[in-house]
């Protein structure tokens, strides 16, 4: 297992920013809004990083085609969430950093036909860049911004351009 990518204190008080636009208030009201947004719209696919929120949007009616978890929620342990999934992939990536075995789970995971469930053993949070870089134009990626609501990454060549350009930010030296 491979650190690719690293946070570094820079970039940290950038990536406590929403990502692309934020839904404010509870999951309840945040659900409806993005159940009209969806209905309306009708996005390519959807992927959820954050157990807190695809656990709220499988409960809605929204089925993510890929759910992103690490089993916590705000750092702390959680229940394991399981989700009506056709294929369960594992993969380790530590908190604060992404792994080329992270990374090639996402692209494998996006690549697939079906409902999928990604469980990182680590932290899943900076995945959503990977996912952003990874979906197709047209999805969205939908992650939580704690104590805010949720946040939609509507994926578009302009917002993949900028998930690799923060990649590159984070790159990892390679010896």
């Amino acid at each position: 297992m491979d650190v690719v990518y690293a946070i570094t204190p820079e970039l940290l008080e950038k990536f406590k920013r929403p990502f692309g636009v934020l839904l404010q208030g509870t999951f309840s009201q945040t659900m409806k809004q993005l159940s009209t947004i969806v209905k309306k719209e009708k996005p390519k696919k959807v992927v959820s990083v954050g157990d807190t929120v695809s656990k709220n949007l499988h409960k809605h009616g929204i089925t993510p085609q890929l759910s992103i978890t690490d089993n916590k929620s705000l750092r702390r342990r959680v229940k394991p969430a399981t989700f009506p999934s056709r294929k369960v992939f594992h993969a380790k990536n530590p908190q604060g950093t992404i792994t080329d075995e992270a990374i090639k789970t996402v692209q494998e995971a996006l690549q697939a036909n079906y409902d999928a469930h990604l469980i990182i053993d680590g932290e899943e949070d900076l995945l959503t860049l990977v996912a952003v870089l990874y979906a197709p134009e047209e999805a969205w990626v939908i992650y939580g911004q704690p104590h805010e609501g949720i946040v939609v990454v509507k994926v578009t060549a302009e917002k993949k351009a900028e998930a690799r350009a923060l990649l590159e930010a984070m790159a990892c030296s390679k010896s």
